[in-house]
C-alpha cells in the first residue's frame, strides 16, 4: 500500500514536470489577439453577436462561438498580467494530465515503465500550445469519456447524467467543437447493442437501463448544446464549418493529416503504437475500444486539430491491453530523474519561452503609421488580421474565416495569390492602405505599379498607400 502511494505520488509528480515541460513550446499565433480583444469587449460591453472589428463585415452577424473563453482568456491578462498564456496553458495541460492519470490511476501503477512512456505521449499535444480554447476543450472531452464509460462499466452509476452540463460549457466555451459529447453517445449506445466473440473482437450487450441512459443523454446533450447565445444555430454550426471547402482549403489547422510531411509523423507514430499495443496483446480487444480508436484515429486522419483527441480517448483505452510489472528497484529514481530534467528545462530556456509568446508578427512602427493615418478601407493579410484588432484597426480580414467565408474571404484570397480577376476586385474594395507580407503575389503587384506608395517596409512587411492625385 504505501509503496502505490509513493509511485501515486511520484506520477502526479511526473504528470506535473510534464505540463511544466510542455510550456517550452507555448507559442502565440495571430488568433489569441483578436480572442483577448473579444474578450475585453464583451467584458465591458456585453457579449458579441455582430461584428465590430472590421470595416467589410461591421455590423453582420458574428457566430461567436468561443465567447465564454475569450472572457476568461482577457481576465487570465488582468490577474496574471505578462505571465498569462503561460499560466493558462501549464494550467489546462496539468489538469489534462491529472484527469487521465487520476481515473487510470490503477492501470498506470500496473506496469510503471508503460505509464511514463504513456505520459510521455503527450508530446502530441506540442501543435496545440497555444492561447486557444481548444485546450479547455481537451479537459472537457477528457470527462466526457469517463462519464461515458462510467455508465457502460456500471449500470447503477448514474454521473453520465452530468453529460448535458458539460454540453453547455462546451458549447460556450468552444461551440465549434460541442457536438462530439452526443456524438459518443451515440457510439456507445450502438457498440452496447451488439454481442458477438470471434478471433480477436469481442462485445458484450449492455443492459437495457444502461442503453436507455445513452439515448435520454444523447437528447439532452443536443438541447444543452441550444442552451448559449445563438441558440439552436450552434447545433449546425460545427457541421456548416466542415462543409466549407474554402476554409477547409486553406486554414492550417483544418488541413488533413499528411504523412508526406515530417511533422506529422508523430501522430503516425502515436497510431502504430497504439495498434501495436491492441494487436499483440494476449487479450482480446473490446469492439468499443476498437470503435473509440477508429473514430478518434478518423478525426484525426481529417484535420490536424484532432490530434490530440486520439491521444485523449486512447488513454482511457490502450491500458487495458498491457500486462502488469512488477516495480524494478531504479523505478523510483528514474521518474525523479525525468521530473527533475523536465522541470529544470523550461527553467533554463525560459529567455526562448519568453521570446516565443511576446513575438509579433507587426513592428509598433507599422501599427503606429497605421493608427496616425486612420485607414477607413485597409487591406491587411489574414495573419496580420489579429494584432490590427488587438491595436483598434479595422481590417479587412482575421482568423474568424467562419465570418469571412459568406463576404469576402475567397476574394481575399484571390486578391492575395493574384488570382481570378483580382484587378477587378482590387477597384471594388477600392482600398486606400494595404498591408502585405512579401511572400503574397500582391506586394510585387503593388511594388511595380505607380498608383501605390510604399510608406514602411522592413524584412517581410510592406505597407502602401493609394496616391490620390
Amino acid at each position: 500500500m504505501k509503496k502505490n502511494r509513493k509511485l501515486f505520488i511520484l506520477f502526479m509528480v511526473f504528470s506535473f514536470s510534464m505540463a511544466f515541460f510542455l510550456l517550452n513550446f507555448m507559442r502565440v499565433e495571430s488568433d489569441y489577439y483578436w480572442h483577448v480583444k473579444a474578450g475585453d469587449y464583451m467584458f465591458h460591453n456585453g457579449i458579441l453577436k455582430n461584428d465590430v472589428f472590421s470595416w467589410i463585415v461591421n455590423g453582420k452577424y458574428w457566430m461567436s462561438h468561443e465567447w465564454l473563453f475569450e472572457i476568461i482568456i482577457y481576465l487570465f491578462s488582468i490577474i496574471f498580467k505578462s505571465s498569462h498564456l503561460l499560466v493558462y496553458g501549464f494550467i489546462s495541460i496539468c489538469s489534462l494530465l491529472f484527469i487521465l492519470f487520476i481515473y487510470n490511476r490503477e492501470d498506470y501503477l500496473k506496469n510503471v515503465p508503460f505509464g511514463m512512456i504513456w505520459i510521455v505521449f503527450s508530446l502530441i499535444l506540442l501543435p496545440f500550445m497555444q492561447a486557444r480554447p481548444h485546450l479547455i476543450s481537451f479537459n472537457l472531452l477528457a470527462i466526457s469519456i469517463i462519464l461515458l464509460f462510467n455508465n457502460y462499466k456500471n449500470e447503477n452509476d448514474k454521473s453520465i447524467y452530468l453529460l448535458p452540463l458539460i454540453s453547455i460549457i462546451w458549447a460556450n466555451v468552444h461551440g465549434g467543437s460541442s457536438n462530439l459529447v452526443y456524438l459518443l453517445c451515440i457510439l456507445f449506445f450502438i457498440c452496447g447493442l451488439v454481442s458477438f466473440n470471434c478471433k480477436k473482437v469481442y462485445s458484450n450487450r449492455i443492459s437495457k437501463v444502461q442503453l436507455k441512459r445513452y439515448l435520454i443523454v444523447c437528447i439532452l446533450c443536443i438541447i444543452s448544446i441550444s442552451f448559449n447565445i445563438h441558440g439552436v444555430k450552434m447545433i449546425l454550426y460545427p457541421y456548416q464549418n466542415m462543409m466549407d471547402s474554402t476554409m477547409l482549403n486553406n486554414i492550417n489547422e483544418w488541413a488533413p493529416t499528411n504523412f508526406n510531411i515530417g511533422s506529422h509523423y508523430m501522430y503516425l507514430l502515436l497510431i502504430v503504437f497504439i495498434l501495436f499495443i491492441m494487436l499483440f496483446s494476449d487479450k482480446k480487444i473490446k469492439f468499443i475500444h476498437l470503435m473509440l480508436f477508429g473514430f478518434s484515429v478518423l478525426l484525426g486522419l481529417k484535420s490536424i486539430r484532432f490530434w490530440a483527441y486520439t491521444y485523449i480517448i486512447c488513454s482511457f483505452i490502450v491500458f487495458d491491453y498491457v500486462k502488469s510489472r512488477k516495480v524494478d528497484s531504479g523505478t523510483y529514481s528514474c521518474i525523479i530523474s525525468m521530473c527533475i530534467v523536465f522541470i529544470l528545462f523550461p527553467i533554463f530556456n525560459f529567455n526562448s519561452i519568453s521570446k516565443q509568446i511576446n513575438n509579433r508578427e507587426l513592428s509598433n512602427e507599422v501599427i503606429t503609421i497605421l493608427k496616425s493615418n486612420k485607414p477607413k478601407r485597409l487591406f491587411n493579410v489574414y495573419d496580420y488580421g489579429g494584432e490590427l484588432v488587438n491595436n483598434d484597426i479595422l481590417v479587412f480580414i482575421d482568423g474568424r474565416a467562419d465570418l469571412y467565408s459568406k463576404y469576402n474571404y475567397k476574394d481575399y484570397l484571390n486578391i492575395s495569390n493574384l488570382d481570378g480577376d483580382y484587378i477587378k476586385l482590387i477597384d471594388k474594395y477600392d482600398f486606400d492602405y494595404f498591408l502585405v507580407n512579401t511572400k503574397f503575389s500582391i506586394n510585387t503587384y503593388l511594388k511595380y505599379n505607380d498608383n501605390y506608395e510604399l510608406i514602411y517596409k522592413n524584412s517581410n512587411t510592406r505597407l502602401y498607400k493609394k496616391n490620390t492625385d
